[in-house]
């Protein structure tokens, strides 16, 4: 087979770009050694321009809540409620049946303990897992498999860690390699393409029925890359993590409230996350899916109908072995002297604290030290939702 993608090494780890056949001897690496499925995996999505976080799990019984934010506020009679205080924005509606069925855990409150409005430092902080050190070279999920290795020493395969998008990215960069598919559906995966190939036809028969029908009615962005996914952990090529990142969540103008801007995307997202889930049907046991973001937004609304850069926000947590159906972490409060310099949601949950408990339990890292340097992580200051 032509070997007509092109390769390049890309912070220690392998990325692979092109539009057409998986390369022959990864095909071939990977059916010589025919793996069984990992016990357990892990699934990382970076939501990337800083999501409004009180307008996705709305502290709806906080009345400062209304008066900051006069025109994008979601009116308590149209939140769905989750406990008596805090309720999911009505365009996740995907993800009230998955919380009710104790499947998913949300974390509010919770971030990076640096105070950088950048998006550029911030998630390169969140990625690197060192908040306020720039000088860290790898990132934290790369750090996580190579800890799993001091644990155990097993045999992996080149898809191990996969990262979808068109270079591996800041979280799974270091020692461990990592595998970056800019569109899986670009090597013909499932005969779709123009030419499939044997590498596509092999491919295929790994991961067998994927569950399109499920997926079909979407196609956005963020369906595409919880489609692959599915795929790639559905196929039992040896997948551990895998890594994917969404954009959009940068509302500075017209956010809007029930509807509009935020409300699109949050649909979008969480049906795709919820279709994801429902793909991967019996396998879903083995995953634990957590999602993060650079930072939250302001409490108060700007002038111009949206949120600018602020500090906290609420991080998604999904998997079979997860303590859903619960709020986790201390509520700060949104009264005026409650917030953050006056103007954000504070913070009360280190984000690393939840990523050390799901990398922990997920991978088998137990050397949190080594995954989080300088966070001085403690299992007795988990939230305990795995």
């Amino acid at each position: 087979m032509p070997m007509n993608r092109r390769f390049f090494l890309h912070r220690g780890a392998l990325a692979v770009a092109g539009t057409t056949a998986l390369p022959a001897f990864l095909v071939r690496s990977v059916l010589a050694q025919t793996p069984a499925a990992p016990q357990k995996r892990l699934v990382v999505i970076f939501q990337r321009g800083a999501v409004d976080g009180l307008n996705v799990v709305v502290p709806y019984r906080e009345k400062n809540y209304y008066k900051m934010r006069p025109s994008i506020a979601i009116p308590q009679d149209q939140v769905m409620d989750l406990n008596g205080f805090f309720g999911l924005h009505p365009s996740l509606g995907s993800f009230k049946p998955l919380y009710d069925a104790g499947h998913l855990a949300i974390v509010h409150a919770a971030g990076s303990p640096d105070s950088s409005r950048s998006h550029f430092d911030a998630q390169d902080y969140m990625e690197s897992g060192t908040p306020g050190v720039k000088s860290t070279q790898d990132g934290w999920l790369n750090r996580a498999l190579k800890a799993e290795d001091e644990r155990r020493r097993a045999e992996h395969t080149p898809f191990r860690a996969v990262a979808l998008g068109a270079e591996v990215p800041r979280t799974l960069a270091g020692a461990v390699p990592a595998l970056a598919l800019n569109n899986v559906n670009n090597f013909t995966v499932g005969g779709r393409g123009p030419a499939p190939s044997p590498a596509a036809s092999a491919f295929e028969a790994m991961y067998g029925n994927s569950g399109d029908r499920i997926f079909h009615p979407a196609g956005e962005e963020t369906f595409d890359n919880m489609k692959q996914i599915a795929q790639l952990l559905k196929a039992h090529l040896g997948v551990e993590v895998a890594f994917t990142d969404v954009s959009g969540w940068d509302t500075h103008q017209n956010q809007g409230g029930v509807n509009g801007q935020l409300a699109n995307r949050l649909r979008d997202f969480s049906d795709s996350i919820a279709a994801f889930w429902r793909d991967m049907g019996d396998d879903a046991a083995s995953v634990t899916l957590v999602t993060m973001s650079e930072f939250g937004r302001t409490a108060r609304e700007n002038g111009t109908g949206g949120t600018d850069h602020g500090h906290a926000n609420v991080m998604f947590v999904l998997g079979g072995e997860v303590k859903g159906g619960k709020v986790y972490g201390r509520w700060p409060g949104l009264e005026n002297e409650q917030l953050n310099e006056g103007r954000d949601l504070a913070l009360t949950t280190d984000y690393r604290d939840v990523l050390g408990e799901v990398v922990r339990r997920s991978l088998g890292a137990l050397d949190l030290n080594s995954v989080f340097p300088g966070a001085q992580l403690r299992q007795e200051n988990f939230l305990r939702l795995v």
